[in-house]
């Protein structure tokens, strides 16, 4: 399913094969929380600016509109029309982001309904129930993310609950592959490196993982409120001890200078819901770094967003008009914003990939790490 086709350093150049679909790695999936981008974008638009991979959580959509509905209307491909591949995370992540509202057990987690305050029960099991039902191509493991930092007592009996976790996934998964009515019987699952900021309980962690059968290997529980230099250490120290033949796939990470950084640390497979928040409040990214198109100072330019992008919207429109619309409030202004970022993100990756066929990945990463963490 996974093979590296050129290396430079650490950084990998890659395709991964799954049933929807081809994806080129690095890759950079657009997160469409309820099977659908936030800024009204459609997935007609993800075909028009580059998207490989749609990302969707199992925890919303179980609850709206229910994965038994979206099962019904013949998985979550057809019920949002897009034709590419999809990943659909865990809901793990609501076991740190709800902390509130949840029980952790060995058998899995009891929830409190963000929307309605009812109680949810979600295990390996049930995650990998809904995943099904949802058809999507890559699957990801039930587990905790536990805040930076936390106690190391906790944190160890956390990351050995995990894997647990993750061998009834693995079990589970494949029983209902095997069933007569899945909507995707292709669907790989991910295992989920767990540890916290601790070096030793990470790497038992990757070695626990690396024979087992799974089609890639992600790390969560980092962009989670430590600083980004602990990040990057996790992932050096890891590196050794990650199995070359599976694609590896940071969480929720990030800015444009993360994704390269983390790029030259081994990283294939990112996602963060950043780029399109950013875009919603007038914050968009450009080849020289950031820009706020709320400032005044652009009432009067006639230049696109970018002039170095050929995106759908630095095409046609101006920093006058983009301005404009969000001081009128207008629900454009959102639009156009968020397709300019994923663009600016999918292009982004699909350099990085360019840099490493051509063997410059060292002189990209010198040009523009640093740059594209800028304000402008």
């Amino acid at each position: 399913m996974f093979k590296v086709l050129k290396t430079q350093g650490l950084a990998r150049r890659g395709e991964f094969t799954c049933p929807h679909g081809v994806v080129q790695t690095p890759v950079f999936m657009n997160v469409g929380t309820q099977a659908a981008i936030k800024g009204g974008l459609s997935a007609w638009d993800l075909e028009h600016i580059g998207t490989q991979v749609e990302l969707s959580n199992t925890y919303h959509l179980h609850l709206r509109p229910g994965d038994q509905v979206v099962k019904a209307m013949g998985g979550l491909h057809k019920f949002m029309t897009w034709n590419g591949p999809i990943l659909t995370d865990s809901g793990g992540f609501q076991v740190f982001s709800l902390s509130g509202l949840r029980k952790i057990t060995e058998e899995g987690v009891t929830f409190a309904s963000h929307l309605d305050g009812h109680k949810i029960f979600m295990g390996p099991e049930e995650s990998m129930q809904i995943q099904s039902n949802l058809g999507s191509d890559i699957a990801m493991a039930f587990d905790e993310c536990v805040e930076n930092p936390a106690p190391r007592p906790y944190v160890k009996a956390s990351v050995e609950r995990t894997q647990r976790w993750l061998e009834r996934c693995i079990k589970e998964l494949d029983r209902l592959n095997k069933l007569p009515d899945t909507v995707n019987p292709g669907q790989v699952l991910f295992a989920i490196n767990q540890g916290g900021t601790y070096d030793d309980l990470r790497i038992w962690h990757m070695q626990q993982l690396k024979n087992l059968p799974v089609g890639g290997i992600a790390i969560g529980g980092l962009a989670v409120g430590e600083p980004t230099e602990t990040m990057y250490h996790i992932l050096d120290i890891l590196a050794p001890h990650t199995p070359e033949d599976k694609p590896r796939y940071l969480m929720g990470v990030g800015t444009p200078s993360n994704i390269i950084e983390a790029v030259a640390r081994g990283i294939d497979f990112f996602d963060c819901v950043m780029p399109a928040r950013n875009a919603r409040h007038g914050r968009l990214f450009t080849w020289e770094g950031a820009v706020n198109m709320k400032n005044a100072k652009y009432i009067y330019d006639d230049r696109p967003i970018d002039p170095q992008c050929d995106c759908p919207v630095c095409r046609r429109y101006t920093r006058s008009y983009i301005h404009h619309l969000f001081k009128a409030e207008e629900m454009l202004a959102m639009r156009l914003s968020v397709m300019h970022n994923l663009f600016f993100y999918n292009k982004l990756t699909e350099r990085i990939r360019e840099a490493i066929d051509n063997g410059n990945f060292d002189a990209f990463r010198q040009e523009y790490s640093e740059k594209l963490a800028r304000k402008i």
